[in-house]
């Protein structure tokens, strides 16, 4: 990976602001993620980021930190919270930005125990595939203290293949041999470099719910959003 985010990142922190990153997936045309958007404060944040901050309580793990915004928002409030990314522009920029306890690592290799563990800006999306989601979970679930809680946001992009055979043609979760229509690939380009693609994927709520079920979690809606998106909590 060329970490082109996280140098995008460094590159608007440090005043060199040019240009937006280009997103795009293999089923969605070229869209502009602005920069400053990354950087946003709490009230420029979406209800369903601000309801999982709400919601924050005890010890936090910020899953795929990005800027920091959530981390220094609860680091602000007097939470004890960690952060990990796995870009290292991004960590920089969280260093810098003043998040005390910053690392890069990813999920997979986290092994501190927590009260609160927050995955958000479609937070099912470091899953990359349905397949690896239980897996995924069954980590998260190692993470959590007595008590403990995963917030975490997706979107269910069925909306997108309403002109298309898409999603009609899944047969289920159970059936691990079928495409499921949120996984997607994720193209970046920023000032015209092209990043290595990126499995992503988008998760309803009820094959959430499902996936959470078959590793003995519960799962429960939290708050739905303006455009097919949700909040869900996560426990034992």
């Amino acid at each position: 990976m060329k970490d082109l985010f996280g140098k995008a990142l460094l590159d608007y922190h440090s005043g060199n602001y040019t240009e937006d990153l280009i997103t795009s997936t293999n089923i969605s045309d070229e869209d502009v993620l602005p920069l400053p958007y990354l950087f946003r404060g709490y009230s420029e944040m979406p209800k369903l980021e601000q309801k999982a901050l709400q919601l924050a309580k005890g010890s936090v793990l910020d899953v795929g930190c990005g800027t920091g915004s959530h981390s220094l928002h609860l680091q602000n409030k007097g939470f004890e919270v960690k952060a990990i990314d796995v870009s290292e522009g991004s960590i920089e920029v969280c260093k810098q930005r003043g998040v005390t306890n910053v690392e890069l690592k990813a999920l997979l290799d986290e092994i501190e125990t927590i009260d609160t563990i927050l995955v958000l800006m479609n937070g099912t999306g470091i899953f990359q595939t349905l397949e690896n989601t239980p897996n995924y979970l069954k980590h998260l679930k190692s993470l959590l203290k007595p008590n403990g809680q995963i917030l975490i946001d997706s979107s269910d992009i069925k909306y997108m293949y309403e002109d298309d055979d898409g999603p009609d043609n899944y047969r289920g979760w159970q059936d691990m041999n079928a495409d499921y229509y949120g996984e997607l690939d994720y193209y970046l380009n920023y000032k015209g470099q092209k990043e290595v693609p990126m499995k992503w994927l988008y998760l309803d709520f009820n094959t959430l719910k499902t996936a959470c079920n078959s590793v003995g979690l519960q799962c429960e809606l939290i708050l739905e959003g303006e455009h097919y998106d949700y909040l869900a909590r996560i426990y034992n």
